[in-house]
């Protein structure tokens, strides 16, 4: 039986226009993959996520997981009332108990990723990204740069 209890921190490393709007205004995009809309973080900080996701060197911190996931996932059923959302954590190198689209290769695993995913209750014959709203996260959540985090 497997724990889906969010972790106690997640971490977003990208753009710092991205990671600014997320904390001002709760901004995050769900991208297409796997006939599904996601949006992934790291259960871990981790220098060298850096290189592969941050050009600028910053990274969203979330303390209050809980709040955030709960919050980002009333926004999306606002938005696509009929789809079904789950998060959980991507295994590495077999299958994972939530499916294909949280299994990923062993090759991956140094991402520790927590994924949320929204799926549609029927098929979709095209799928678009989609930029949703969840308000400001600024009293749960920081921007911190690379080298200003003593893990």
């Amino acid at each position: 039986m497997h724990d889906y209890q969010r972790p106690p921190t997640l971490y977003r490393y990208a753009a710092r226009d991205e990671l600014n709007a997320a904390l001002r205004d709760g901004q995050f995009r769900l991208t297409p993959a796997n006939q599904a809309l996601v949006l992934s973080f790291s259960t871990r900080w981790d220098s060298a996520l850096f290189d592969q996701y941050s050009p600028d060197d910053a990274c969203l911190v979330i303390h209050n997981t809980e709040e955030f996931g709960e919050r980002l996932h009333r926004a999306v059923q606002k938005t696509l009332p009929s789809w079904a959302g789950i998060d959980g954590a991507v295994e590495y190198g077999v299958r994972a108990a939530l499916g294909a689209l949280f299994t990923k290769s062993l090759a991956e695993a140094h991402e520790h990723e927590w994924q949320f995913a929204w799926r549609p209750m029927s098929p979709q014959p095209r799928m678009n990204a989609l930029t949703v709203k969840i308000g400001s996260i600024e009293s749960f959540a920081e921007i911190r740069e690379r080298n200003s985090y003593a893990a």
